[in-house]
């Protein structure tokens, strides 16, 4: 079931444009772009906490990608990946739930003339470990966060489960913007954070609409598996299953109203398909 649905989903996501991958000049912006990078892997040694039984799926590799998204207003990064030290080391490695990271995000930016101060904003789904590895290497961009996970994720002590302190530290010094909700961010409507509470306090997705690849939606860890889309399945580690459930619903009713593709960024099936940087979606 899974592997069909990842194919549709495949085929149905590249019918949409993309770009040369041309490398652009890092002080000119675009009028609105998606570059996909490879920020990492997760590989599983069982998913039931997934709320999938391990004989539903043969799937215990995850995809962990970063995402730049370039408009005329400006340069947006959204979710940051594992830590850049993960790459320290060649191959997998930890236990349990095992890391790796091939290249840096900060050396893929090289591709195409970018680094760790070229963006203007930033905003991760959520706080976990894998979505946030870079946050501190970013430097001069302004925070773009729930206030409900903000206030989870830099209590003291920490109250959001999974997160790790040390990646994101700094950015209690970056400029913030507090959001309670949904967010447009450059203001036409065509790239909005959308609020969807559940996995953590303030857990959210990215829609953007791009002319020629189509409306789409970043799912951060709204799903994690395509099965956890077609039958519901809520993680026993989200914080509120009941609000999981609704912004499932918040979710794939905004989908259809805006005629979106979701991207369920950990599905690895679906993510090497995807065109990566420098190439880009327009």
């Amino acid at each position: 079931m899974i592997r069909k649905a990842g194919v549709l989903a495949c085929l149905v996501l590249l019918v949409g444009g993309c770009g040369s991958g041309e490398m652009p000049d890092p002080n000119t912006l675009a009028d609105l772009k998606l570059y996909v990078f490879d920020c990492g892997m997760l590989r599983l040694e069982n998913v039931e906490d997934f709320s999938v039984g391990n004989n539903e799926t043969e799937v215990r590799d995850l995809s962990v990608p970063c995402y730049v998204i370039e408009h005329e207003k400006g340069r947006l990064l959204w979710d940051g990946g594992l830590p850049s030290t993960t790459a320290d080391t060649e191959g997998w490695q930890g236990e349990g739930m095992l890391l790796r990271l091939d290249r840096t995000f900060a050396d893929q930016l090289t591709d195409i003339n970018l680094n760790m101060s070229s963006f203007d904003l930033m905003a991760f789904s959520h706080m976990h470990f894998d979505h946030v590895g870079v946050a501190n290497e970013v430097q001069g961009a302004k925070l773009i966060i729930q206030k409900a996970e903000y206030d989870a994720a830099f209590a003291d002590p920490v109250t959001l489960p999974g997160a790790d302190p040390s990646l994101y530290n700094k950015l209690k010094d970056a400029e913030q913007l507090f959001i309670t909700g949904d967010h447009d961010v450059f203001g036409d409507g065509r790239v909005r954070i959308i609020s969807a509470p559940g996995h953590t306090p303030g857990h959210q997705v990215l829609f953007i609409d791009l002319a020629n690849t189509g409306p789409i939606v970043l799912s951060g860890d709204l799903y994690h598996f395509a099965l956890s889309r077609t039958d519901r399945r809520v993680p026993s580690f989200n914080v509120d299953a009941d609000a999981t459930l609704a912004s499932m619903d918040r979710v794939e009713k905004f989908l259809e109203e805006e005629g979106a593709t979701l991207w369920i960024e950990h599905e690895l099936a679906l993510f090497n398909q995807l065109k990566k940087s420098p190439e880009y979606y327009d």
